[in-house]
């Protein structure tokens, strides 16, 4: 693929410097970690008003609740971060005016595709091993003890969940291309999060299916989601990145 090196090279820069991927990684870290660390300790202080909004996972106590009050709020909110930083690592190019220079280099379209996915993954990647550290940190802080063989399971789901969002939110790139600009990838990524939702109260038996749910299923009730069912992420996440290459492939700057 021509100058797949120098792109790779190129959005890591990019990316390194970005405000908006520091703060969104900032307040997806230090949100869920904070915030899951307050919920947890309510619990464990006998607050049956925050026991009631956390449902299934109110009846565990320890590392199981601490683990289980994250996964709900990154399973929202790891997509929701992820897809608005993937609108912006794309839709920006065209808010700035930047995409000119993009068609003058002599590095092919789909190599640029694939180096801005490659480097915000690898980014997701980073912040959801920051949100695990600082979520074992926490835990700690708030006296649930040493970490077991079940508290390490369960952050080791809370690390992947994370960082899967990362690609469960492959259709903002799509959009946010189609839409010119971020806007059109942000609110196609609050539509999978809504999405997603209806999917799990509307087929409770099959949502594991849609692979924008089976994440946060998977990382809440492991037992009840498939290897199958799981292999559709990266599937998913594979064919809107192609549709995407293919739309930048497809761009005419005069329309």
């Amino acid at each position: 693929m021509n100058g797949l090196r120098a792109a790779l090279r190129v959005e890591a820069r990019k990316a390194a410097t970005a405000r908006v991927l520091q703060a969104g990684a900032v307040l997806l870290v230090g949100g869920a970690g904070v915030l899951g660390a307050s919920l947890t300790a309510a619990v464990e202080a006998g607050n049956d008003q925050v026991a009631a909004k956390l449902g299934q996972v109110a009846a565990t106590d320890g590392w199981p609740l601490m683990v289980g009050t994250v996964s709900q709020i990154v399973a929202a909110g790891a997509l929701l971060t992820f897809g608005i930083t993937l609108s912006w690592v794309f839709g920006r190019e065209f808010t700035d005016g930047t995409v000119y220079g993009l068609f003058a280099l002599p590095v092919s379209r789909t190599a640029q595709t694939v180096a801005k996915f490659t480097v915000h993954f690898g980014w997701s990647v980073v912040a959801a091993a920051a949100l695990t550290g600082l979520v074992a940190v926490a835990g700690l802080a708030i006296g649930l003890g040493g970490l077991d063989d079940s508290a390490a399971t369960g952050l080791g789901r809370l690390f992947v969940l994370c960082a899967v969002s990362g690609l469960v939110a492959a259709p903002a790139a799509w959009a946010a291309t189609l839409g010119r600009g971020p806007m059109a990838g942000i609110a196609t990524t609050i539509g999978l999060i809504v999405l997603a939702q209806v999917a799990v109260l509307a087929f409770p038996s099959g949502s594991a299916w849609f692979p924008i749910a089976a994440p946060a299923l998977w990382a809440l009730r492991p037992d009840e989601v498939t290897v199958a069912q799981l292999a559709l992420i990266p599937v998913f996440a594979a064919g809107f990145a192609a549709l995407t290459a293919r739309a930048w492939n497809r761009l005419q700057l005069d329309r």
